[in-house]
């Protein structure tokens, strides 16, 4: 507030909170401090080196509402796919710690509330939804005790970050809104989320490489435990966009509630997946509409090439001057002392021999309830090429061909179902 902030929660402070950003880096670093009582609504916000920014108890970062102060692409050139709010470019030593509040103000940038969503206001090739936090090239990043909520797309977005920590978090976002992704790890390594209550509309944790960032490399080396999360689509999600590989992961000590889908691997470009360890994990997945991608799978685990592109993302999906993709590798990935209670069994398939191989299921146990009768036995491969939803039978463990290793792997049906 030295710098120039009202705090009023009307007047944009953006202006005066990068000042006290600016002068703190400058001076070789420090904190800058949000006091408690005030909210600080601000407009598009560049974080910098050997910045702690603090938030005390009842200290609210609120996004501004005006659509049309927001011109900086959270994708570099593709513009179809949200703006950034809080960012920054290749710093080191960023800190967000404190009991206070981060607020997207998503429902600001919605349309009309329908009954299992958000409408989406109409774009083409630009999206002025902001994303909460774009950190793109950060070495040594913590993220500590704040509360991140109400985000208009992606909430916490690490591009290329080496050496992350986000600890005892509460990101919890609006279930109604559609892309409201949690945490998205996207070319990064050794990153450690651990203790965190996440709610997401979209995936809650999900690794992945996109093609606009490929110079930051492969996504390995992540560790995430003691989580609770809850997610519209899939809770804990690897791939869907993937143009390199990701490996070495482990999930560990995990709850899954109220989900569309528990645990999924979606492999859709040509890059790959190998090395992955789920376990101590307990979920409970229901089947919900399908503006979410998913049917109350479990354990999803696929390798499918990808659908073509649509005027949003203008073929980024895609390497550059094709129009057609391929799907890369899963393999070596386990899954130990998981426990579902599901309205679906799990699925596991690619698209060719060898393409998906070296799953294990050690202590699974899957309790199957009785889902909507519409749905039963109805898979979601979204976004494939041909059918996005298929047909088998309830409670199905595996769409070869794909190489599965099960021990004390148990399906238990409702007994108007029988049991498998």
């Amino acid at each position: 507030m030295d710098f120039g902030t009202l705090g009023d929660g009307r007047t944009d402070d953006a202006a005066a909170i990068q000042r006290a950003i600016d002068a703190c880096s400058r001076q070789g670093g420090g904190t800058v401090l949000f006091p408690s009582g005030h909210t600080f609504m601000a407009g598009p916000v560049q974080l910098k080196s050997n910045v702690n920014l603090h938030l005390e108890t009842n200290a609210t970062l609120l996004a501004n509402p005006d659509e049309g102060i927001y011109h900086l692409s959270a994708f570099g050139k593709n513009e179809g796919e949200g703006m950034m709010w809080l960012w920054c470019k290749d710093i080191e030593n960023l800190s967000i710690t404190g009991k206070g509040t981060i607020d997207g103000n998503g429902v600001a940038f919605m349309g009309e509330e329908l009954s299992d969503s958000y409408d989406l206001k109409p774009v083409t090739t630009f999206d002025p939804r902001p994303h909460v936090l774009t950190l793109i090239g950060v070495k040594n990043l913590t993220i500590r005790d704040v509360t991140i909520r109400n985000g208009a797309y992606w909430t916490v977005h690490l591009v290329g970050c080496d050496g992350a920590n986000i600890e005892g978090i509460h990101l919890l976002n609006n279930l109604k809104i559609r892309n409201g992704d949690g945490i998205d790890l996207d070319h990064s390594r050794n990153v450690r989320i651990s203790n965190c209550h996440i709610t997401s509309g979209d995936d809650c944790i999900c690794l992945k490489n996109r093609r606009e960032y490929e110079e930051y490399g492969p996504c390995h080396d992540i560790v995430v435990t003691n989580c609770v999360m809850t997610s519209r689509s899939c809770a804990i999600k690897i791939g869907s966009e993937n143009m390199d590989s990701i490996a070495r992961v482990m999930i560990d000590n995990c709850i899954i509630t109220a989900s569309n889908r528990g645990i999924g691997i979606q492999n859709r470009d040509e890059g790959t997946v190998t090395d992955v360890v789920f376990s101590n994990i307990m979920l409970d997945c229901r089947l919900w509409s399908d503006v979410w991608w998913g049917k109350a799978e479990p354990i999803y685990v696929t390798s499918y090439p990808r659908a073509n592109g649509n005027h949003k993302d203008a073929n980024w999906r895609f390497p550059k001057g094709q129009i057609e993709g391929k799907c890369g590798e899963v393999a070596r990935i386990y899954f130990n002392n998981i426990t579902a209670t599901s309205e679906n069994g799990c699925f596991v398939g690619g698209d060719k021999v060898g393409k998906v191989h070296g799953i294990y299921f050690n202590n699974v146990r899957i309790n199957l309830v009785k889902p909507n009768v519409k749905q039963r036995g109805v898979f979601d491969k979204r976004p494939c090429k041909g059918e996005g939803f298929v047909k088998a039978d309830w409670g199905e463990l595996v769409r070869m061909p794909v190489a599965l290793y099960t021990e004390n792997a148990t399906v238990m049906g409702v007994p108007e179902y029988g049991s498998d």
